[in-house]
């Protein structure tokens, strides 16, 4: 296939900034790109009724089975696929929730596209077996080659599903943020979930806390706990204020992704890309991208995450040396523009 003239970014994930980031670098690098967010796109006429009325009649003869009928008009992806005739396409997470992943072949053959996949969000569906199953059967087939952060992942579609797939790991844009005065020991952003709740509760008076999902878990958190936390998401430039204000930027992977032994995700680039001291749960794959222990740090129980903390808390010039290294390792490998001109691009000519 030749290189990329025009990418369709059909972006499944458009509450992050990652597709838009990827459009972005793709046309500073000279390729044209259109940005498709599929969670603002016009919904088909009375869904709720029809998905309900779907799901019901598909329960009737295969209780196991799982039915999702696509949120989006067909006929908007037809005539945006005609008028922008693009010569790839490429998914950002997935598109089965959006639309039939086999009318978006059918549709980019009749193109003359390419078809690619971003998987951003395999590692969610694995505590959801039938969705899961859903996914691998019926959207992942239809791609020309898929791109996975996770190398677990990337090795489960190429060796059990036969599937054409490469690691890809995420990237970041460089953050530029003050790093006079750091006033936040430990700051942790993301959402609730059970194993990052018994984790914080063991340095629980030395971090700060933001993201949604925590409210709902206030019953099984200390009153110290809650007190650190704002429910609420961030992003953009409150995110990036709340980088340069922190000591130690703490990463837990959310439960599914650790019990896969994966979870390089974005928050580590984000990161890096600020200039942070970046201390996350440890995974295999980590050593293939980063030098841990020099441009990152790990850790790999509760124990060991309230040792390092504290000893990082008391050791400012360890600290700020890793801290250092590893935005040099970002600045030279893991931008958005290394990224995508190094890995990205020429993956999307090989088919």
């Amino acid at each position: 296939m030749s290189p990329p003239r025009k990418i369709l970014v059909l972006d499944g994930i458009g509450g992050v900034p990652l597709g838009r980031e990827v459009c972005e670098t793709c046309g500073e690098l000279g390729v044209a790109t259109v940005h498709i967010d599929c969670l603002q796109q016009a919904r088909r006429p009375f869904y709720a009724a029809r998905s309900a009325y779907a799901k019901l009649r598909n329960r009737g003869y295969d209780r196991d089975g799982f039915t999702f009928l696509p949120k989006l008009v067909e006929d908007d992806l037809r005539r945006l696929i005609a008028r922008e005739q693009p010569s790839h396409i490429l998914v950002i997470g997935f598109v089965y929730k959006f639309y039939d992943p086999r009318l978006l072949r059918r549709l980019a053959d009749e193109a003359g596209a390419g078809l690619f996949l971003y998987d951003t969000d395999t590692c969610n569906l694995y505590g959801r077996r039938r969705e899961f199953i859903f996914f691998v059967e019926n959207e992942l087939p239809i791609y020309d080659r898929i791109l996975s952060c996770s190398e677990v992942t990337t090795r489960f579609f190429r060796d059990t599903r036969g599937l054409d797939a490469v690691f890809l790991p995420f990237g970041a844009k460089p953050i530029a943020v003050a790093h006079d005065d750091k006033p936040i020991d430990v700051l942790f952003v993301g959402s609730g979930d059970l194993r990052r709740i018994f984790l914080l509760e063991g340095i629980r008076d030395r971090v700060t806390v933001r993201g949604n999902r925590w409210r709902r878990n206030f019953p099984l958190m200390s009153e110290a706990l809650r007190h650190r936390v704002v429910d609420r998401p961030v992003w953009g430039d409150e995110l990036h204020r709340l980088l340069g204000q922190s000591k130690i930027v703490l990463n837990i992977t959310r439960t599914d992704f650790y019990g896969a032994e994966t979870g390089i995700n974005l928050r580590v680039f984000e990161a890096l890309a600020a200039g942070c001291f970046l201390l996350t749960d440890h995974c295999d794959e980590l050593a293939e991208v980063f030098r841990v222990g020099e441009e990152i740090e790990t850790y790999r129980s509760s124990g060991e995450l309230a040792e390092k903390v504290a000893y990082y808390l008391a050791h400012d010039d360890a600290r700020q040396a890793i801290a250092a290294r590893g935005h040099a390792a970002f600045l030279t490998k893991h931008t958005w523009h290394t990224r995508i001109e190094r890995q990205l691009l020429p993956l999307l000519v090989r088919r």
